[in-house]
């Protein structure tokens, strides 16, 4: 299986490819029991490639991470079997809690929610308003894996399913 599973590894311009071409991630944090919290949210990547977002001070994975700085993030797409790519990143979040630091998060998500145009002084306002609520967060990545399913070939005299 060692095979197979290398065979559908992206490497890691198709992994900064994959990331940077999309604006969703399922987001886990460990919970006071240890268990699964499990959200999703927009995301950019910062300029050395790392998933980040903000969200909610109060919410319920910023109070998981001050306690266990934990984190899984998944990035994935893909309908049918042989369409399925994605990546998971384990590491730890680093807390952004300067207000510069969030707003500038916050206006690189907002934009990107937006589909890329510029938010002017009206959006401008509103990341300004949301900052004061929010705390940023940046993946440190600890371990990475990656899938695309296209990469598989059928066994001789098989089609793909």
């Amino acid at each position: 299986m060692a095979a197979g599973r290398q065979a559908v590894r992206l490497d890691d311009a198709e992994i900064a490819e994959f990331l940077a071409s999309n604006m969703k991630v399922q987001v886990g944090t460990l919970d006071a029991e240890g268990g699964p919290h499990l959200t999703t949210l927009y995301y950019v990547l910062d300029d050395e490639g790392r998933i980040t977002f903000w969200t909610y001070a109060s919410s319920q994975k910023i109070v998981n991470l001050r306690r266990d700085p934990r984190i899984a993030c998944l990035v994935e797409e893909g309908d049918e079997y042989f369409d399925l790519r994605g990546v998971t990143i384990r590491g730890r979040a680093q807390l952004v809690e300067d207000y510069e630091g969030i707003k500038a998060i916050g206006r690189k998500v907002a934009t990107v929610m937006a589909g890329g145009i510029d938010l002017g002084a009206e959006g401008d306002a509103i990341v300004e308003a949301q900052a004061r609520k929010r705390v940023g967060v940046i993946v440190e990545p600890v371990k990475v894996a990656s899938w695309d399913h296209s990469k598989m070939t059928a066994l001789p005299g098989q089609a793909k399913a």
